[in-house]
């Protein structure tokens, strides 16, 4: 858990191998009946939702919240497009962002802070084929020098 943060209910892997991230921004998100309660129960997923601007507001879409297990006929709609919580400033500098060729708008995780519902939002240019593989290499020798060291250090 990194510091100033609550507890993460959802991650976005697929996030960081198709984006370059350059830069993240905290958003509050709106939820109505009982999503509190299912995100809470992490039964959230991250892994095809976007981020849209549409009336100098911040939606965000195909993010999944699974109904609540003891709700009623109050429970929501699972894929619903939810409204995010930003500053005016933040917005003008995600439509600046976005109008670049290349970049997008990802979340890439989910967690509640103080009893709110927060989301990290990145803003990233996607990455080519040949870059998700050169990520690929560089993690796979990190692995393998990470497991000599450690089989060096037994003996």
């Amino acid at each position: 858990m990194a510091k100033g943060q609550g507890k993460v209910v959802a991650m976005n892997k697929k996030a960081n191998h198709d984006f370059a991230i350059e830069e993240t921004i905290e958003a509050g998100i709106v939820l109505q009946g009982t999503e509190i309660k299912s995100i809470r129960n992490s039964k959230v997923q991250l892994k095809d939702a976007f981020v849209r601007i549409r009336n100098n507001e911040a939606w965000i879409s195909n993010m999944h919240i699974s109904a609540y297990d003891h709700g009623n006929q109050f429970n929501h709609d699972p894929l619903r497009a939810r409204k995010l919580l930003l500053h005016k400033k933040q917005i003008s500098t995600l439509i600046g962002r976005t109008k670049e060729q290349g970049y997008a708008i990802v979340p890439l995780k989910m967690y509640v802070k103080d009893g709110f519902a927060k989301v990290l939002i990145g803003v990233g240019k996607g990455k080519k084929n040949y870059d998700k593989r050169e990520d690929l290499k560089k993690k796979d020798a990190k692995r393998e020098m990470a497991r000599v060291l450690k089989s060096k250090q037994q003996y």
